[in-house]
């Protein structure tokens, strides 16, 4: 491990898989997704088999709304001996100290690039309104952390599913390391259909990773900012409460270097092409579209409702008449995402959160409305974190369920 000139960027020991093991067996998609099909999850443990995988080490999440509490105690402790006998079977290789350039492609995106690093978790905060290196992007939800707090509780390794997102529009970053043609240390296929990624290594004591910290450096905000959680923003918000609870029991001179105080993740650009943002729309149940217009008079105003183009705009769909266009000329919040929530949460209406603008449609029927937002901007991803904070939640999506990250990388998180 090697700190950096920005206090947030820390350059990890990573560990890879011993050179024979199966890497399409081992890399498993994200634990937080697939939550409501098991069968996702069962063919990931036919395919495994008795192969040495990342999924035998992680808690896939669909198991919290199905298994006993007596059950979950089972699979942590499964977890954790699994863990020991990993390390003691010499599954990984010695650390590697570096960066990794990712490069993942799946049947929607040939391409989408990301730098493996590790962040000081005392340089993150999810509070609203702060002025960290690291911020959340959403609301982040206090009774997720626990459940989360206790698998790292148990483990020596963590394996991230953490996406940071940082700004760089002329994408420097990851061109000018590239250039110096960086080895590859794994090139897989990944399971059930989901594309492929290909890892390469940047040494810690080369130029090329003196080069990217210059870089991320440069893109500091004036506000203080420089990543952004895409995904796993409750995975590094329950690192940083283990931290926090594990730093009380450490003599001073072990609180800076103490693996528990950083997390690994991955950095992508924003602006990179194989990053899709897609908009989260809503559909309310048990109202008609007059009464929603009426509430909508009643919390943003007559006068401040126009049919004019300008201002902030989003569409209600109901089954009894054509599309209406809501059009805002002084709206309460940065994204029109952000105003309908307001009315949302402001009348505690019963609502779903709703991917694809086809689903929408289907279920604005029978008494039912669906609302249709605009998504939301690269350009002004950044300034807007930096005026509102956080985004509303269920604001946007990052491509689809497979495209999500895999386990496959690890770091030791104990001494």
């Amino acid at each position: 491990m090697k700190r950096t000139e920005i206090p947030a960027v820390i350059i990890p020991d990573i560990l890879l898989p011993v050179q024979d093991t199966d890497l399409n067996k081992w890399a498993v998609i994200a634990c937080d997704q697939y939550t409501s099909e098991p069968e996702y999850w069962e063919a990931c443990d036919r395919y495994v088999g008795d192969a040495p995988s990342a999924l035998r080490i992680v808690l896939p999440e669909v198991k919290l709304g199905t298994e006993s509490p007596e059950q979950i105690e089972k699979d942590l402790a499964d977890i954790s001996s699994n863990i020991d006998r990993y390390l003691e079977n010499g599954i990984w290789q010695e650390p590697y100290n570096g960066f990794i350039l990712t490069d993942r492609s799946t049947p929607l995106h040939p391409s989408r690039r990301g730098i493996i690093l590790a962040v000081d978790l005392e340089e993150y905060d999810f509070t609203p309104g702060n002025k960290a290196l690291i911020r959340a992007t959403e609301g982040t939800v206090l009774s997720r952390i626990p459940p989360r707090v206790k698998i790292r509780n148990n483990a020596k390794v963590e394996l991230p599913h953490i996406m940071l997102l940082y700004d760089d529009p002329d994408d420097k970053v990851l061109t000018d390391a590239l250039k110096t043609d960086p080895a590859i240390i794994y090139d897989t296929d990944l399971m059930q259909d989901s594309g492929h990624i290909t890892g390469r290594y940047i040494d810690a004591g080369s130029p090329a990773a003196q080069g990217i910290i210059n870089n991320l450096k440069s893109l500091i905000s004036d506000d203080g900012l420089l990543f952004a959680v895409g995904d796993g923003n409750h995975s590094l918000a329950s690192a940083k409460a283990h931290w926090d609870n594990i730093k009380k029991t450490l003599p001073e001179d072990e609180l800076d270097c103490h693996p528990a105080r950083f997390a690994l993740a991955e950095a992508v650009n924003i602006h990179d092409k194989g990053l899709e943002f897609e908009p989260i729309h809503r559909v309310i149940f048990g109202i008609t579209e007059e009464a929603f217009g009426d509430l909508c008079v009643e919390f943003f105003g007559k006068e401040n409702i126009t049919e004019d183009s300008d201002g902030q705009s989003f569409t209600v769909v109901s089954e009894d008449r054509d599309d209406r266009i809501v059009t805002l000329k002084k709206a309460p919040h940065t994204l029109a995402v952000g105003s309908v929530q307001m009315l949302i949460d402001r009348y505690d209406l019963k609502c779903d959160y709703i991917h694809g603008e086809d689903s929408v449609r289907k279920l604005a029927a029978g008494g039912n409305i669906g609302i249709l937002v605009p998504g939301i901007s690269k350009d002004t991803f950044f300034q807007t974190i930096e005026k509102e904070g956080v985004f509303p939640r269920k604001t946007f999506s990052m491509g689809e369920a497979f495209e999500k990250r895999f386990y496959l990388e690890a770091r030791k998180i104990t001494l």
